[in-house]
């Protein structure tokens, strides 16, 4: 089958269109921006993309799959409903091609999918069940996040954004379930949801996908979740948590204990989120393979993690910097946190960028100032590309800065930029001389490149 792609270059749409030429179809895109590292793999796999978007590219395609990015207008679109060719959307098609006859395992939830999706993955592959990936990152040691997968589970990322602009259902629901997990339900994507109760919506249509011979598993901790789940009956439904009487771990005191073997575990992952994280992973696993549960723990332990979580960029023996994508308020004081149960008696820089839809709109005005409890400075940038939301409903950086010193009882500064960021780190983090030091940098985009000067001034710090 000839397969066109409009939207390839990014990183999921790519990803798709190497799976599809593996299974034997003849694939092809364009996209009107192409950059690395996703346009070099797709030369790499000898998918050379089209640059820019003609009604030309798609005459001759039998299906076209069209990203969630592309809006109508796009010559691309308009070719293909005119002449009544089959479309799909990216999770259309991935639960078309690959997730039929699978016993597919969804990691869905508003915090930890990514975490949990790699994890769940890792375990099960080291353990010989060799399952499909499919999810949005890259894991530390440079895995890519998808895998084909040769036994009867797929693990995948559940999405709940939106799939395309002709189905405003989220991708999950194209997915399939038969083991789901559900790690947290928070209000997140105010650019296409209205309230909390519009979430609620696509996850209880989810919840109605699962078999009965399948099981839900679901935070316990989690109030959105208890009131969703509180009638449903079709699936076997478990709750977790850390420390109950049933968890496979206890977590106290920075310590995590394997509940059955009293043994002391020494992960690469930090703070409760991520033990959560890790509980409910290792849970999917044991209903999968029970005889397997020291290789089950085993395979936890050597988890390299993901790039963008809690990821180390620079460590000496007085510092480091520490990259993570929260731009959640509930992820932004998770992440503090799990910084300061591991690292006791370091001092923390908190950065962040308010840049993804929901974190540049006020819709968490308050409950931001809130989340950086646990910083000893807080420095926050002006809104990334402020004209994309109206003065209305954008978030108020300068209010947020006021109200982060009042709440945290400790120093925040406004930042017009990343650049102004970069220098009023370098004028203030003097002041922490006398202290070891994390500089936490919390965002969904990457501060406009400033890592390395950010490296080499917390590289070049000494304790006085």
């Amino acid at each position: 089958m000839k397969i066109f792609l409009v939207g390839i270059g990014g990183i999921a749409m790519g990803n798709l269109a190497y799976m599809l030429k593996e299974i034997g179809h003849d694939v092809s895109g364009s996209d009107q921006n192409l950059y690395p590292p996703m346009s070099d793999k797709l030369v790499e796999w000898g998918l050379a993309p089209k640059s820019g978007y003609m009604k030309e590219n798609v005459k001759d395609a039998d299906l076209v799959i069209i990203g969630n990015a592309i809006s109508r207008g796009n010559p691309e679109v308009e070719e293909v409903l005119n002449s009544g060719k089959e479309y799909m959307s990216m999770a259309q098609a991935i639960g078309h091609f690959f997730l039929k006859g699978k016993k597919p395992i969804v990691i869905a939830g508003t915090h930890g999918k990514t975490t949990t999706t790699f994890l769940t993955h890792w375990i099960l592959s080291q353990i010989g069940m060799e399952p499909g990936l499919f999810v949005g990152g890259i894991r530390k040691d440079g895995h890519p996040g998808f895998a084909l997968g040769k036994g009867e589970y797929f693990v995948i990322e559940g999405d709940e954004y939106d799939s395309a602009f002709f189905d405003k259902s989220s991708k999950f629901l194209h997915y399939r379930p038969f083991y789901l997990v559900l790690n947290a339900l928070d209000f997140d994507h105010a650019d296409i949801f209205a309230d909390l109760d519009a979430i609620k919506v696509m996850f209880k249509r989810l919840l109605n996908l699962v078999p009965s011979a399948g099981k839900v598993l679901f935070w316990k901790g989690s109030k959105n979740l208890n009131s969703i789940l509180e009638s449903y009956k079709h699936a076997p439904t478990e709750a977790f948590e850390l420390s109950d009487k049933n968890s496979v771990f206890k977590y106290e005191k920075g310590i995590l204990t394997d509940l059955k073997t009293k043994l002391k575990l020494k992960p690469s992952l930090i703070g409760a989120h991520n033990y959560r994280n890790a509980e409910a992973a290792v849970r999917i696993c044991l209903a999968i393979a029970p005889e397997k549960r020291k290789e089950i723990i085993d395979a936890f332990l050597t988890f390299p993690g993901v790039k963008r979580r809690q990821e180390i960029l620079i460590q000496n023996e007085n510092s480091l910097l520490v990259e993570d994508f929260a731009h959640h308020p509930v992820a932004i004081q998770e992440t503090i946190r799990a910084h300061k149960e591991a690292y006791p008696g370091y001092k923390i820089i908190s950065l962040f960028e308010p840049r993804s839809a929901t974190s540049h709109r006020n819709v968490f005005q308050d409950d931001f100032a809130a989340s950086f409890k646990g910083s000893d400075l807080t420095l926050i940038t002006e809104v990334y590309q402020v004209n994309k939301v109206s003065a209305k409903l954008k978030l108020n950086v300068k209010k947020l800065v006021k109200d982060t010193s009042g709440k945290t009882k400790k120093p925040a500064l406004y930042c017009k930029d990343p650049k102004d960021l970069l220098s009023l780190v370098t004028k203030e983090i003097s002041k922490f001389d006398k202290s070891k030091l994390i500089v936490l940098a919390m965002s969904n985009g990457a501060f406009g490149g400033i890592y390395p000067e950010l490296s080499k001034l917390v590289l070049e710090r000494e304790i006085k």
